[in-house]
C-alpha cells in the first residue's frame, strides 16, 4: 500500500485546502494510505471525518522571514515526519503545497518530493513587485527554491511558462490536473440551501485579494445595470461589503457569510464570473461546469484557455476590461452553450488524477 503526505500551510477555504483534501480522498479511494500534515492549526474549513491530520504548530502563524525562524521551523517539520515514519513507515510520495511549505520541504530535501506549483509564478513575483521590494525578495526566495526540485504544475499554462521563462531549471516537470469528484459535487449541489436568493443572481466565488480584481467585477457590474444582483462568496465579507460600497454597487451586491457547502448557490446562479488577473487551474470553473452553470472568465495566465474549450472559448475576456466583461456576461445570460459537453470534465475525474499522483511514487 503506498504511503502518501500532502503538507499544506492551514485549513483555510482556499482552493488549495480544497484541492489537496479531494486529492487526499481520491488517493484513499485508490488504496494509497494519505497523510495531511498542516503548517498551522487555522482557517474556517471543516474537515472531515477520518483523515490522518497532523498539525505541526497550533499557534498563530510562524513567520519565516528569519533565519532562524525558518530553521526552527525546518527542523520542527523534520521530526514530525520523523515522529509519522516511526509511526507508519516511510512516505513514497511527499507532496508540498504553496510557497510556505515549499520553502520548509526544499531545506529538508526528502528524495521523493514533489512540489505542486499552483499559480503563475511570474505573475506571483510581478504582484509582488508592486508591494515593494522586501515583500519581492521574499517570493523570489520561493520561485529560486524550486530550482532543480521535481514539480507538478495544476496547468498546462503554467508549466508552459516556467519553461520559456528559465528563471527556474526545475529536475523533472510534468501538468497533473487537480480532482474533481463530479458526482459528489453534483450531489452537495442538490442539497437544500434556505438562504437562497429567490430572485435571479450572478456569482462570483474567492478570496479577497488584488489577483481577484474585485474592482474590475464592479466595474462591470455598473455597466450592466439590467443585470441580476450579484452574490459574493469569499473570505473576507466585511472587505468585500466595504470594497463593494466605495464602487457605489453595494446595494446590488449580496455576501453571504462564509459557506461550508457553496454549490447549491452555484448551481442556482445564472451565471459564475471570474474576474482575476491570473490564476493556476480556477477550481471554480471547473465546479460551476459540473453543476450546470454558465461560466465567464478573463483569459488570465494560466487556467481558464484550458477549461474554456471549443464552444466555450468565446467566453473568455482580456483581462481588466470591465467593458468586455460586462458584453460577455450579457451574452452568457442571453444564451450559453450546452455546459454538459464541457471538455474539461472528463479530464479531471478523481480516479484519473489520483492514478497518475500515484504513478510518481517511489518505494520508501
Amino acid at each position: 500500500m503506498p504511503r502518501v503526505a500532502i503538507i499544506i500551510p492551514s485549513c483555510s477555504g482556499g482552493g488549495v485546502t480544497k484541492v489537496m483534501l479531494s486529492l487526499y480522498q481520491a488517493l484513499a479511494a485508490e488504496g494509497a494510505e494519505v497523510e495531511l500534515l498542516v503548517l498551522e492549526k487555522r482557517g474556517d474549513f471543516v474537515l472531515p471525518d477520518g483523515l490522518r491530520l497532523h498539525y505541526l504548530y497550533d499557534s498563530r502563524q510562524r513567520r519565516l522571514d528569519s533565519r532562524g525562524r525558518m530553521a526552527r521551523s525546518v527542523r520542527d517539520l523534520q521530526a514530525l515526519m520523523a515522529e509519522r515514519v516511526a509511526a507508519a513507515g516511510p512516505f513514497d510520495l511527499i507532496l508540498s503545497n504553496t510557497s510556505r511549505c515549499d520553502r520548509l520541504v526544499a531545506a529538508c530535501d526528502w528524495p521523493n518530493s514533489h512540489y505542486v506549483v499552483h499559480a503563475s509564478l511570474e505573475e506571483t513575483l510581478r504582484r509582488e513587485w508592486r508591494l515593494g521590494p522586501i515583500k519581492y525578495y521574499r517570493k523570489w526566495r520561493w520561485v529560486k527554491c524550486l530550482d532543480g526540485k521535481r514539480l507538478i504544475t495544476v496547468s498546462d499554462g503554467i508549466g508552459e511558462e516556467i519553461r520559456r521563462k528559465g528563471r527556474i531549471h526545475p529536475a523533472a516537470m510534468q501538468t497533473i490536473y487537480n480532482p474533481f469528484d463530479l458526482a459528489h459535487i453534483q450531489a452537495l449541489a442538490r442539497e437544500p440551501q434556505p438562504a437562497l436568493p429567490a430572485e435571479p443572481y450572478l456569482i462570483h466565488i474567492g478570496r479577497f485579494a488584488r489577483q481577484k480584481r474585485h474592482d474590475v467585477l464592479f466595474a462591470a457590474l455598473k455597466l450592466m445595470p439590467e443585470a441580476p444582483r450579484l452574490v459574493l462568496l469569499s473570505n473576507h465579507p466585511d472587505k468585500v461589503r466595504a470594497a463593494a460600497e466605495a464602487a457605489g454597487v453595494a446595494e446590488r451586491v449580496l455576501v453571504p457569510p462564509f459557506q461550508q457547502n457553496p454549490y447549491p448557490w452555484i448551481a442556482a446562479a445564472k451565471a459564475l464570473v471570474l474576474s482575476s488577473d491570473f490564476e493556476g487551474l480556477p477550481t471554480v470553473l471547473i465546479e460551476a461546469l459540473a453543476c450546470g452553470t454558465p461560466v465567464v472568465s478573463t483569459d488570465c495566465p494560466t487556467g481558464p484557455v484550458e477549461i474554456l474549450t471549443g464552444p466555450l472559448a468565446r467566453f473568455l475576456v482580456p483581462r481588466r476590461d470591465p467593458a468586455a466583461l460586462a458584453a460577455t456576461t450579457r451574452a452568457a445570460l442571453a444564451e450559453y452553450p450546452p455546459v454538459a459537453e464541457a471538455e474539461i470534465l472528463d479530464k479531471v475525474s478523481a480516479r484519473t488524477i489520483a492514478r497518475r499522483y500515484l504513478a510518481l511514487c517511489q518505494p520508501g
